[in-house]
């Protein structure tokens, strides 16, 4: 089995940086997905697919992929680049729209 460690990215849909702080070990798909002929709902046998869990450090992460022994990819975060915004930019002369 493998498993991936990340922390995960803001989303799209908040303005702050919740959720972000956590690390995550999520593991890789040993079966791949089919749709239900009845409902056509979309599934699998694979249920190490749904268990997502969360840490508190990376290191704590890697400890236990190790443990178990696992085989694991750590995927390190972007840098932030906050970039500094002021209102009165908006009506500065000879700015480019």
């Amino acid at each position: 089995m493998a498993a991936r460690i990340y922390q995960p990215a803001k989303t799209a849909m908040q303005s702050g940086r919740g959720n972000t702080r956590k690390w995550l070990v999520e593991f890789e798909p040993t079966e791949s997905k089919r749709a239900d002929a009845l409902m056509g709902w979309i599934g699998s046998g694979d249920m190490q697919g749904q268990l997502c869990l969360r840490f508190d450090s990376k290191q704590q992460a890697v400890a236990y992929a190790e443990r178990l022994g696992l085989a694991y990819q750590v995927r390190e975060p972007k840098p932030r680049r906050v970039r500094p915004k002021n209102y009165a930019d908006n009506f500065r002369f000879g700015r480019v729209e």
